[in-house]
C-alpha cells in the first residue's frame, strides 16, 4: 500500500457552490469555554510532567461540562443566585514512584486563570464551582508512555483538514474576532463575550445572524438597549472587510429581540456569557480546530481540546491534517483547494498514519507533478512529527 494516496476531485470550489453554511461559537459561548478551559488544563498538567520528569505522561483532559448557573437580571443591575459549575474529566497520571503530582490543584488553578484572563465579568472564585473527576488511566494505555521511541497511538481515529478557508468562512471568523477584540470592547464595553455567528451564503449573497448580549448593568432602559444595538449594527456594517466574491451581506443582531416586551424582548447578560443561566457547555460541541463549524465540509468526529498531544491521534491528526492542507495549498502550484485525510491505528507509531490527499486543481495543472509534490509535503510533515508534537504540547496550534 502506498504511503500517500492522492486523488483529483472533479467538483467546484466550496465558494463556487450555490449554498454554504458556516458557524462560529465565540470566546464566551459555553461550548467554546469548555474547549478552551480543558485545553488550558491539559497544557498546565503536561508542563508539570515535563518539569518534573522531562516528558509528557498519560493523560487526556478532554471530558468537560460547564453547568449553567442562575442569575437575576434587571435593567441597571443584577446578581448571581447560583454559581456555574465546571466538571473536569477524564484521566491523568497522579503518581510516579513515590512522587505525587497535584493534578486536581493544577487543574482548578489553570481553569481559574483562563476565566480571569478571558471573561471580564466572571470572577473565577465567586461565580464558579469546580468538580474534578479526573482519575488514573488504564495500565495498557499508561504503558505507552513507558516505551522508548516514537509514541504509539492510544486510539484508532480519523481526521480531515482542508485549505484554504472560503470567503464565507473567513467572514464568519472575522466577525466574531472583531466583536471580541480589545478595540471593539473599548468602544462598546457594554457587550458580552458570548458571541455566536451563523453565516448562510446563497450564491453571492451572505446572511450573517449574530448573537451577542448587552450587559444589564450598563443598560438603564429598553430605549437605551435598542439605541445601543443600532449603534453596534452600524459599526459592524461599516467595519466589514472587502468581499470581492459577495454582492451583498445582510447582518442581523439578536434576532429574538422584540421592542415593548421589557426584559423578555432584550438579550441581556450579567456576566457576558449565557452559561450564567441559559445554556450549559460541553467539550467537542464548539468550533473545529480552524475556528469554524463548516457544515458543507467533511469533518472528523474527534474533539481535539484536552487530548494528549504526543499519543492521541484524535488530537494530533486533527490539527496536523489542517497544517498539511495549508502547506500543500501554499507550496504546490496549481492546487486551488485541498483536503487531507489521516487515519491512525491504535498501537501503531503516530508518525505512520494512513494518509490521503484530495485536490481540486487548475485545469491545466499536471496530475503527476501535483501527486508527487503533495506526497512530498505529507512525508516532510510526518518526518518532523516529533517536533510537531512538542509544538502542540506548547500550545503553538489553537484547537478551538
Amino acid at each position: 500500500m502506498p504511503r500517500v494516496h492522492v486523488q483529483r476531485l472533479q467538483q467546484p470550489l466550496i465558494g463556487e457552490q450555490p449554498i454554504e453554511i458556516v458557524e462560529r461559537k465565540g470566546l464566551g459561548h459555553p461550548d467554546s469555554i469548555c474547549d478552551a478551559v480543558m485545553e488550558e488544563i491539559a497544557r498546565a498538567i503536561n508542563a508539570e510532567y515535563q518539569q518534573r520528569f522531562g516528558k509528557v505522561l498519560h493523560n487526556n483532559i478532554d471530558k468537560g461540562l460547564l453547568v449553567a448557573g442562575r442569575v437575576r437580571r434587571r435593567l441597571g443591575k443584577g446578581r448571581v443566585l447560583q454559581p456555574m459549575e465546571l466538571v473536569i474529566g477524564d484521566r491523568a497520571t497522579f503518581r510516579v514512584g513515590r512522587t505525587r503530582i497535584p493534578i486536581k490543584e493544577i487543574a482548578v488553578e489553570a481553569a481559574r486563570g483562563w476565566f480571569r484572563r478571558s471573561l471580564r465579568y466572571v470572577d473565577p472564585n465567586r461565580h464558579l464551582r469546580y468538580r474534578v473527576v479526573l482519575a488514573e488511566g488504564s495500565d495498557e494505555l499508561a504503558d505507552i508512555f513507558r516505551r522508548e521511541g516514537v509514541k504509539e497511538a492510544n486510539d484508532t481515529s480519523a481526521a480531515v483538514g482542508y485549505a484554504p478557508l472560503s470567503e464565507t468562512e473567513q467572514m464568519v471568523l472575522w466577525v466574531e474576532r472583531y466583536l471580541n477584540s480589545a478595540d471593539f470592547k473599548t468602544v462598546f464595553p457594554e457587550t458580552g463575550e458570548d458571541v455566536k455567528v451563523m453565516g448562510v451564503r446563497a450564491d453571492r449573497a451572505l446572511t450573517l445572524t449574530v448573537a451577542m448580549p448587552l450587559l444589564c448593568k450598563a443598560i438603564a432602559s429598553e430605549a437605551v438597549y435598542f439605541r445601543k444595538k443600532a449603534e453596534i449594527v452600524q459599526t459592524m456594517q461599516e467595519a466589514l472587510p472587502p468581499s470581492p466574491g459577495l454582492d451583498r451581506i445582510d447582518l442581523t443582531l439578536n434576532a429574538l429581540d422584540r421592542e415593548g416586551r421589557g426584559m423578555g424582548g432584550m438579550y441581556l447578560s450579567l456576566l457576558g456569557t449565557s452559561a450564567e443561566d441559559a445554556d450549559s457547555g460541553q467539550v467537542g460541541r464548539g468550533n473545529r480546530v480552524n475556528g469554524v463549524i463548516p457544515l458543507n465540509r467533511p469533518v472528523g468526529s474527534e474533539a481535539a481540546a484536552g487530548k494528549n498531544p504526543v499519543s492521541h491521534v484524535g488530537k494530533i491528526y486533527t490539527v496536523l491534517s489542517h497544517r498539511m492542507a495549508d502547506q500543500i495549498y501554499r507550496r504546490v502550484e496549481g492546487v486551488r483547494e485541498v483536503y487531507v485525510w489521516l487515519v491512525g491505528q491504535i498501537g501503531r507509531p503516530v508518525d505512520q498514519p494512513w494518509a490521503a490527499v484530495q485536490v481540486i486543481q487548475a485545469v491545466d495543472a499536471e496530475d503527476e507533478r501535483i501527486k508527487r509534490e503533495c506526497g512530498l509535503v505529507i512525508d516532510q510533515e510526518l518526518n518532523r512529527l516529533t517536533d510537531f508534537c512538542v509544538e502542540l504540547t506548547e500550545g503553538k496550534y489553537p484547537v478551538c
